[in-house]
C-alpha cells in the first residue's frame, strides 16, 4: 500500500499542470519562480514513493495503483485510467527525475521570459508524468500531444542557431508521426471490435479472439512508422539532431531524455503484446534498419561533428537504433534490456545536454575546434562530463551498461550478425564520446579560449547546476550497482507474455 490519503500518480501529473495553469492566469514572477521548485519536486517524489512500494503493491492484471476517473467520454470507452506496471514504473521514475532536474535548471537559467518558460516546461512535465501513469490508450496519447506542443514554442522562442528552421522542421516531422500513430492506435480499436480504450482490457480481449496475422502486419508497420518518426527511427530522424541543437537545456533535456521514449513504450506496452504476428512479421526488416541506419550510419555521422550540442543530437539518434534492436528481438530479455536502457539514456543524455550547455557558458561556443585546456579551470564540470560520457558508451558501473548488455546477449539468439554490427556501434560511441572529452577539456587551450578566458574567466560549475547534475549521476550509478531494483518488476510485467510464447 501506499499509504497516503491521496492519489500519487494524480497528484505528479496535476502538481506541474496546476502550477501551469496559475502561471498563465497572471501569478506574480517572484512566486512562479518559488512554486516552481516544489512543483518539479512533487513528481519526482510521488514517483520514488510508487517505486519504493511497488512490490508491496496489491496488483490487478500486473498493475498497482490502479485508480479509474470517469469523463464526459465513457460512453466511447474512454476514462481516466492510471496505474504503474513493471514497464511503465521505471520511465515514470525516470521521467520524474529527468524533470526535476531540468526544472532545477531552467529555474537558475535565468531564461527571458522566465514565467512563460518555466509554464511550458511544467506543461512538459505534467504531460510526461500522464503518459507513464495512464493504462487508457487515449489519455496516453492525450498527454504525448499534451507534453509535445510546448516544445515546438521552446525551441522557436527560445532556441538557439537555426531555431526557426528547426522548430518547423520538427513540428512538420512530429505532427506527422503523431497523426501516423493515432491512425493505427484508432485502427487497432476498430479492428479489435473492442468497446474500450484500456489497454487491459483490450489485452484480454485480443487474448480470447486476437486480430487476423494480415490485420496485426499491416497495424504493427503503421505503429512502427508513427512511433519510429518520434523515436527518430533512420531515416526519418533528420528532425532530431537539428532539434536538440536548436533547443534550450532543459526544454532538450525532457524531450531527449523522456518524451522521446513515447514510440518505444507504445511498441512495447501496445504493440508487442496486442500485435504479436505483426511484431514477428517486421522484426529482421526492424532489425537491419535500426543497426545499419541508426547504429552505423548515423554513428560514423555522429564521428564527423565538430559542434558538442549536434553531436550530442546524433548520439541520441544512434543509440535509439539499440531499443529497436531489443524490440526486433522480442524475447523478455530483449525487450527488458530496451526498458532499462531508456531509463539509462533518459538519464545520461539529459546530463549531457545539461553539461554541454554549462560549457557553453563558460566558452561562448559550440565548436569543439574552438575549445581546449577547461579541466584545469572548471575540474568538477570536466569530472561530471567525464563521466557522463563514459555511462553514455556503457561502461559497467553506469545503467547504460546494463541496458546494451542484455541487448546485446538477446540479439545473439535472434542474429549473430546483427549483433556483431550492433557491438560495433559501442566503439564508435567510444570514439566520438572520448574524442569530445579530449578536445573540450584536455589538451593546449586554443586562440579563442585564451581570448575568452582573459575577458570572462571560466568559473566551476556552481551549486545551482551542480545539483541537477548530482541527481542525474546518482540515478546512473544507483541503477548501475543495483540493476534489480527495476529488472525486478520489469521482468514480472513480461514474463506472463513470455509464458504464452512459450506455450505456442
Amino acid at each position: 500500500m501506499s499509504h497516503l490519503p491521496f492519489d500519487p500518480l494524480l497528484v505528479a501529473i496535476a502538481a506541474p499542470l496546476a502550477l501551469a495553469l496559475a502561471i498563465a492566469f497572471g501569478l506574480p514572477k517572484r512566486w512562479s519562480v518559488r512554486l516552481a521548485y516544489g512543483a518539479f519536486a512533487v513528481p519526482l517524489l510521488m514517483a520514488l514513493h510508487t517505486w519504493w512500494h511497488y512490490s508491496a503493491q496489491t496488483q490487478t492484471a500486473g498493475y498497482a495503483f490502479l485508480t479509474n476517473y470517469s469523463t464526459g467520454l465513457t460512453g466511447l470507452g474512454i476514462s481516466l485510467k492510471l496505474g504503474l506496471n513493471g514497464i511503465s514504473l521505471p520511465l515514470f521514475v525516470m521521467a520524474g527525475i529527468v524533470g526535476f532536474a531540468a526544472g532545477l535548471y531552467a529555474i537558475q537559467s535565468q531564461a527571458e521570459r522566465l514565467k512563460i518558460y518555466l509554464m511550458l516546461l511544467l506543461i512538459m512535465q505534467g504531460g510526461l508524468m500522464g503518459v507513464f501513469a495512464s493504462v487508457d490508450v487515449f489519455f496516453f496519447y492525450f498527454f504525448h500531444e499534451l507534453a509535445l506542443i510546448p516544445t515546438f514554442i521552446m525551441v522557436g522562442v527560445w532556441g538557439g542557431k537555426d531555431r526557426g528552421y528547426a522548430a518547423m522542421k520538427m513540428t512538420i516531422y512530429l505532427t506527422a508521426g503523431a497523426m501516423i500513430s493515432l491512425v493505427g492506435l484508432i485502427a487497432l480499436y476498430v479492428k479489435s471490435g473492442a468497446t474500450t480504450f484500456d489497454l487491459i482490457e483490450l489485452k484480454r480481449y485480443l487474448a480470447s479472439k486476437p486480430l487476423s496475422e494480415i490485420t496485426q502486419k499491416n497495424l504493427f508497420a503503421v505503429l512502427t512508422v508513427g512511433f519510429g518518426v518520434l523515436v527518430s527511427l533512420w531515416p526519418l530522424h533528420t528532425w532530431a539532431p537539428l532539434g536538440y541543437g536548436a533547443a534550450p537545456s532543459s526544454n532538450a533535456m525532457l524531450h531527449a531524455g523522456v518524451l522521446k521514449k513515447f514510440g518505444l513504450y507504445g511498441l512495447i506496452q501496445i504493440g508487442l503484446p496486442l500485435l504479436p504476428a505483426g511484431a514477428l512479421h517486421w522484426a529482421h526488416p526492424l532489425a537491419w534498419l535500426a543497426v545499419l541506419g541508426n547504429v552505423l550510419i548515423v554513428g560514423l555521422i555522429t564521428i564527423a561533428q565538430r559542434d558538442l550540442k549536434q553531436m550530442l543530437g546524433y548520439s541520441s539518434v544512434m543509440h535509439m537504433g539499440y531499443a529497436f534492436l531489443g524490440i526486433a528481438a522480442g524475447s523478455t530479455l530483449g525487450v527488458g534490456g530496451v526498458v532499462l536502457m531508456m531509463v539509462a539514456h533518459g538519464l545520461s543524455v539529459a546530463l549531457l545536454f545539461l553539461l554541454a550547455t554549462s560549457v557553453h557558458h563558460r566558452t561562448h561556443t559550440f565548436a569543439m575546434d574552438e575549445m581546449g585546456g577547461l579541466a584545469q579551470k572548471t575540474p568538477v564540470l570536466a569530472a561530471l562530463f567525464v563521466a557522463a560520457t563514459f555511462a553514455s558508451i556503457g561502461l559497467p558501473g553506469f545503467a547504460n551498461f546494463w541496458g546494451e548488455l542484455t541487448i546485446f546477449v538477446a540479439l545473439w539468439k535472434f542474429s549473430p550478425a546483427i549483433t556483431v554490427c550492433a557491438v560495433a556501434g559501442v566503439v564508435i560511441s567510444a570514439i566520438y564520446g572520448l574524442r569530445a572529452a579530449a578536445r573540450v577539456f584536455f589538451g593546449p587551450a586554443t586562440d579563442h579560449m585564451t581570448a575568452v578566458a582573459t575577458k570572462y574567466p571560466p568559473v566551476d560549475l556552481r551549486w545551482a547546476e551542480r545539483i541537477p547534475a548530482l541527481v542525474l549521476l546518482a540515478a546512473l550509478l544507483f541503477v548501475g550497482f543495483w540493476p534489480k531494483s527495476l529488472s525486478d518488476p520489469i521482468n514480472a510485467a513480461l514474463a506472463p507474455a513470455a509464458k504464452v510464447a512459450a506455450a505456442k
